[in-house]
């Protein structure tokens, strides 16, 4: 089941354009969505995904290369830096409330994606941290 948010401001939009391109990726490298933007009062989960029976709860995180077009050289600014303990925990708190309502029993993770977003459409870059906590 997949829960679709409406997007307005700026940095929402990079957000969203980011997890359509982290999307397509996993999708392309053997992942199967299982559902996007799973959201509790407590906290969200991007992207959920399974491969090879262990489910991937995604949190990601996106910046824009508006500036500086080429998405291979590193800029000021790191979208894990939005990656707070706070953050961690929220993203805990609804996975954790997503496994149990959904009785998953298979092994589970939380894992960071960082989606680098090149505006001319040209070249994407995807880094991934796994297994956070």
């Amino acid at each position: 089941m997949f829960h679709m948010k409406r997007f307005t401001s700026k940095t929402q939009k990079t957000g969203e354009y980011g997890e359509k391109i982290c999307k397509k990726w996993l999708e392309n490298n053997g992942f199967k969505i299982i559902d996007q933007n799973y959201t509790l009062t407590t906290g969200e989960i991007d992207i959920i995904a399974q491969k090879n029976n262990i489910m991937h709860f995604i949190e990601v995180k996106s910046v824009s290369r508006e500036n500086n077009r080429d998405v291979t050289r590193e800029t000021q600014y790191n979208p894990a830096d939005n990656m707070t303990r706070s953050k961690i925990k929220k993203c805990q708190s609804a996975m954790f409330g997503y496994i149990k309502s959904n009785n998953v029993s298979c092994e589970t993770q939380l894992d960071v994606y960082l989606v680098y977003i090149d505006i001319l459409n040209i070249k994407h870059k995807i880094e991934r941290i796994e297994n956070i906590f």
